[in-house]
């Protein structure tokens, strides 16, 4: 199975809101969203608004959300559910704990790379380093009081 690829706004207008996939902070005026508003995509997108969304479909819809953000696929993110269920409090937050702590997203956080997808090539390409060790896993779980730096190679890349 191969990561998905295909168009980003796609997949914002199927949410209907910015997935901020293509690594923008701010809306900007030609994304689909402002253009068209929330039309869902495909031929009958339009038709598609005026249905009401039981429980169970927002509920997929928020998780799928998530999924698409992080760029995860369904057997990973049931995984980092079962592991947030395990803890204390609330899932959700603890959910979202695991989720912002994987390597690729810290990565992104840190300002380094312009999208989650990116962050997720430089750690699997070997340009980051967490202490004084390569890490090419972008799933990899960082802690608290870990140095994320980028390889010399990585600093002379125009983008970073």
């Amino acid at each position: 199975m191969a990561r998905y690829t295909g168009p980003k706004f796609k997949l914002d207008r199927r949410e209907g809101t910015n997935l901020f996939l293509k690594g923008k902070r701010s809306i900007s005026p030609k994304h689909p969203i402002e253009k068209k508003g929330a039309v869902p995509p495909g031929q009958h997108g339009q038709r598609k608004l005026r249905k009401r969304v039981s429980d169970f479909g927002l509920q997929l819809r928020e998780k799928q959300k998530v999924k698409r953000m992080y760029g995860l696929y369904e057997r990973q993110f049931r995984r980092y559910f079962d592991e947030a269920a395990k803890e204390k409090g609330n899932t959700g937050e603890a959910l979202l704990k695991i989720l912002e702590s994987r390597l690729d997203n810290v990565v992104y956080r840190l300002g380094l790379a312009p999208s989650r997808a990116a962050a997720r090539q430089m750690v699997n390409h070997g340009h980051v380093r967490v202490g004084d060790k390569k890490v090419d896993i972008p799933s990899y779980n960082t802690k608290v009081g870990d140095i994320i730096t980028l390889s010399m190679k990585a600093q002379k890349i125009p983008s970073v």
